[in-house]
């Protein structure tokens, strides 16, 4: 239960915490799961990042003295079984599948740049301004990693998206 908003912050601090080691653990099973070495590259990338993401949650956990005792997400817990359930209807490796992989993944970043958001605002409202810093390096991340996917499904001015070879042989 919150009484003070330093209560809130705590409570949001450790559903974020929840939500990336979920992430973590789902994001070898999409690596895997990948058909493009585009698409592996950026998982592998941003596995990397989501470690650095839960050393700099333990080093807010630790500015402002507290346990990181995770608080499950129940949003993240419906997203992370949609990505498996996806996962399991697409068995085949494809750009099918990679383009599903993404729409998942991209409503994954999203909820983890909503929360960050609300987690570096509370850190500013607290006064909190190492704690703050150290989150929004985080939301700048997650910001990124879903304007990559987005490249990776839609494409660029010399490379077809995934999306559309997708579509493509789908049709074919």
């Amino acid at each position: 239960m919150c009484h003070t908003f330093n209560d809130l912050f705590l409570r949001q601090l450790r559903k974020l915490h929840d939500i990336e080691l979920k992430h973590l653990s789902l994001l070898p099973h999409l690596f895997r799961a990948s058909e493009t070495e585009e698409l592996r590259d950026f998982f592998q990338a941003h596995l990397e990042e989501t470690r650095n993401q839960i050393t700099r949650l333990d080093e807010v956990f630790g500015l402002i003295g507290a346990d990181s005792t995770r608080l499950s997400c129940s949003t993240m817990e419906w997203l992370v079984r949609e990505c498996e359930e996806l996962l399991e209807e697409e068995k085949d490796p494809s750009a099918l599948r990679d383009a599903a992989v993404i729409a998942s993944s991209q409503c994954i970043e999203h909820h983890e740049i909503a929360e960050y958001g609300v987690c570096r605002t509370y850190a500013q409202e607290l006064g909190l301004s190492r704690a703050a810093a150290l989150l929004q390096t985080s939301l700048g991340e997650e910001i990124a990693a879903d304007e990559r996917l987005t490249l990776l499904a839609e494409g660029s001015l010399f490379h077809t998206g995934i999306n559309a070879r997708a579509h493509e042989a789908s049709v074919a």
